[in-house]
């Protein structure tokens, strides 16, 4: 059956899952594309629904394809192409989507997976997150650890902006109170960028085990984060700007500590 009206239940609560606060009620949020929709089947993560548009679909292998791995028990509410472009938010949609359960990991993941995180200081905006999740997936990090009030990672503007890679990340909330005892409490290198750095970030020799945190995009990184990092670095400028958007400063840095590393796993 092929569903048509904007009044459906079900339909209706996709719609919703735009909402922040729906999506933290739900624990659930929604995702369009064949690419990004066979990455979540792939990488394990539970799916709830998929939302398929025969019309829009048509000529294309892929909903065959994942429908291949799909778990049998998932709903699939099959829609008209009004109704799709309805729950749409790109340009052209290509017709399958998904509500996907959302992933929560505590601090101690750290510990666990070992290797190069990043930490974000009350991150605003949804595109930036994103960005920097996908640069982080490129580099082989291990994931985000969203400190204090954060956007939400699951924002469609998130999700569109990691490209992904959202599946393939850890990902941690928490107060800074948290993060600044976790810190405390355990022998992991903090790395962070600040005006008040007094290096260079091609400066340091970066180990394999390590956290960078950055700031916000208005006021960067807090007094009492920066007070506990191992080293502040900066990233130099020249011009009259005087600082560069928060996943250009995150991919910059990100990508000489992965240089780092990479050199050193050549010559062993």
């Amino acid at each position: 059956m092929i569903i048509t009206s904007p009044s459906n239940p079900k339909i209706k609560a996709i719609r919703k899952l735009r909402d922040k606060k729906y999506r933290k009620e739900t624990n659930s949020f929604f995702v369009e594309g064949i690419r990004i929709v066979s990455e979540a089947i792939e990488s394990d993560w539970e799916i709830e629904q998929i939302v398929v548009c025969p019309e829009l679909l048509s000529g294309s292998s892929g909903y065959e394809l994942i429908s291949e791995k799909l778990d049998h028990r998932v709903d699939v509410l099959r829609v008209d192409q009004s109704l799709f472009h309805s729950l749409s938010t790109k340009d052209g949609p290509k017709g399958l989507a998904a509500v996907i359960k959302q992933k929560h990991f505590q601090l101690d993941v750290i510990k666990k997976f070992p290797g190069c995180w990043v930490a974000l200081d009350r991150v605003a905006d949804p595109g930036n997150l994103g960005t920097i999740m996908r640069t982080c997936d490129a580099v082989g990090a291990k994931g985000v650890i969203l400190v204090g009030n954060c956007t939400d990672p699951y924002d469609p503007s998130s999700i569109r902006g990691s490209m992904g890679a959202v599946f393939s990340l850890f990902l941690v909330q928490c107060e800074q109170k948290e993060f600044v005892e976790f810190k405390n409490n355990h022998s992991i290198h903090l790395v962070g960028t600040s005006d008040h750095g007094t290096e260079n970030y091609q400066s340091p020799t970066y180990p394999d085990e390590m956290i960078l945190i950055m700031g916000s995009e208005r006021e960067g990184l807090h007094e009492n984060l920066w007070q506990v990092c191992d080293r502040l670095v900066q990233i130099p400028m020249q011009g009259k700007s005087d600082s560069l958007n928060l996943s250009v400063a995150c991919g910059v840095c990100l990508y000489e500590i992965y240089n780092q590393h990479r050199v050193k796993s050549e010559v062993l």
